[in-house]
């Protein structure tokens, strides 16, 4: 039984998205996945908006997410297909995680990058404002939309926004833009004119089994390990908040779901991460790696030509512990170890992608939520 706990007692996590109408932005990226095969467990009705998987080994297509949901292939800068395709689902909820999500991608194609990550979310929105139905909406964005000073200070959700490189940026201007709406379009005040609850998710660097990115440290680490490569690190003193995939989708279930009992109290920003004192650098993410696989080496890379990457970031998670009663169950280590451990079930058994992704889902399930 899935239970969540806060200011409404003990709450069957099942009994809100079980045959409630769920559109899912991003649903064939890697988070998306993991968060699709979750809802599909909770027997919800889901339909996927986004591009198609870069490559025949994606997540969503190892777990053949096809059988998991409606999936609508296309962009979320095309504003009238969305806007039809969330009109005629009439969602209960709506989770918007497509972006574009990678810092060194934004540097190689930046407009690109705005447009997908500021435009997209104002589509979304706009699709949401046409909707005469009540509709909750989950939108995520990333740690990176503060304007880092490297300081060592845990940023909170009022704090100053920003970003240097163009991923950052983007990603502070679409949280602009969501504020905009909820202030202009669905405002709390007018709440019983328009019905519509708009939550924020900030999450830290997320790690989990079935990430193939370029530019993202498991992946690269899994695919030199399997390929006996020396492993490059770029920054290995860059400190994130590294977490399991599984920690903020339990975060973004749990406030989409407070949000249906009290969709003003709880239609507000929180991020979410690891414990402060449980920050790890990239190296030792590297060496925990290694050691759980039982082998591999690793280089520092000399290059000359890298771009600009954040060497310190932390989050402050005080109000949604505070407010939504979530904690990170897993620390950085934990969450390597099953991370690590996943590809090598996978590495060694084909076919079995699915049953991982749920054998991880319906043990936080039952243990941990």
């Amino acid at each position: 039984m899935e239970l969540l706990h806060g200011k409404y007692g003990k709450m069957d996590l099942g009994k809100y998205f079980k045959n409630k109408n769920i559109f899912i932005s991003g649903h064939t990226g890697f988070k998306g996945s993991w968060l699709l095969t979750w809802l599909h467990l909770l027997g919800a009705n889901i339909k996927g908006y986004a591009l198609e998987p870069l490559n025949s080994f994606d997540l969503y297509n190892v777990i053949n997410g096809n059988d998991l949901c409606s999936s609508i292939i296309a962009d979320i800068t095309d504003k009238e297909k969305l806007k039809y395709e969330i009109i005629n689902f009439k969602p209960d909820f709506i989770f918007h995680l497509a972006a574009q999500p990678l810092v060194i991608e934004s540097y190689k194609n930046p407009l690109y990058t705005f447009e997908v990550n500021t435009l997209g979310t104002a589509n979304i929105l706009e699709a949401m404002r046409c909707l005469a139905k009540p509709c909750i909406a989950v939108m995520v964005t990333t740690d990176k939309v503060y304007h880092n000073y490297e300081s060592g200070q845990a940023y909170k959700e009022d704090d100053r926004l920003g970003g240097y490189d163009p991923y950052s940026a983007s990603k502070g201007a679409a949280e602009i833009i969501i504020d905009c709406y909820k202030q202009s379009f669905f405002n709390q005040s007018e709440f019983k004119n328009h019905h519509k609850s708009i939550s924020v998710a900030r999450a830290g660097n997320v790690i989990g089994g079935g990430d193939w990115s370029k530019y993202r440290i498991i992946p690269d680490i899994v695919r030199a390990l399997t390929e006996n490569k020396d492993i490059e690190i770029r920054n290995p003193s860059a400190i994130r908040p590294w977490q399991h995939v599984l920690e903020p989708i339990r975060g973004y279930l749990k406030l989409a779901a407070l949000q249906s009992v009290d969709p003003i109290l709880y239609g507000d920003s929180y991020n979410f991460g690891p414990k402060l004192s449980d920050n790890l650098t990239v190296k030792q993410i590297v060496e925990a790696s290694i050691k759980i696989w039982g082998s591999g080496n690793y280089v520092i890379s000399s290059s000359q030509n890298q771009v600009h990457e954040a060497g310190l970031l932390q989050l402050d998670i005080s109000k949604a512990i505070d407010k939504l009663d979530w904690i990170p169950k897993f620390t950085s280590l934990q969450a390597i170890n099953k991370t690590v451990n996943w590809y090598k079930k996978f590495h060694e058994e084909e076919n079995n992608a699915y049953n991982l992704v749920c054998e991880d889902i319906n043990k936080i399930n039952i243990d941990h939520f």
